[in-house]
């Protein structure tokens, strides 16, 4: 019995009460996440923070997921006067530093979705680096940001 009600607080806790933290190497991935879309919405961007604690930079090469047909890596710029969204093919992770893919930044768009992933639900995310190799993560779809994503910078 106390087994089953341990279980039932773990389940209730909010998503970020536990640390979401994955990694190889020198590189992790802290808090994963997504926010919630409408049902009809055709894309959804995640957004997470990476960080690397070795003395040689890292380079994020790709990114993908079951979830959507296609994903990639985005930047959003400040270009004459119009903020504007494009593709890029590689992320410089620095030695000694961090990334953090957040909005009207560096984050990851998921087209050709399957559906709408709801809040609370989870999803797998492989990102691919040039040192570190494959890093498995779970995202969590939050229907508002949370907290912690807007103190970093890139």
């Amino acid at each position: 019995m106390l087994r089953n009600i341990l279980l039932c607080i773990l389940l209730t806790l909010s998503p970020f009460a536990v640390a979401h933290d994955h990694g190889a190497g020198d590189i992790r991935i802290e808090q994963p996440w997504s926010r919630e879309m409408p049902p009809v919405a055709p894309t959804a961007a995640v957004y997470f923070v990476v960080h690397n604690a070795g003395s040689e930079a890292d380079r994020l090469l790709q990114v993908e997921t079951p979830v959507a047909g296609k994903a990639e890596m985005h930047e959003h710029l400040h270009a004459d006067g119009v903020m504007k969204m494009q593709q890029v093919q590689e992320v410089a992770i620095p030695s000694g530093g961090e990334v953090a893919f957040m909005p009207m930044g560096y984050h990851v768009m998921l087209f050709d979705l399957k559906q709408q992933a709801r809040n609370g639900e989870r999803f797998p995310l492989t990102l691919t680096f040039e040192r570190a190799g494959e890093v498995a993560i779970e995202v969590v779809v939050l229907s508002q940001p949370p907290a912690e994503s807007t103190g970093h910078a890139h």
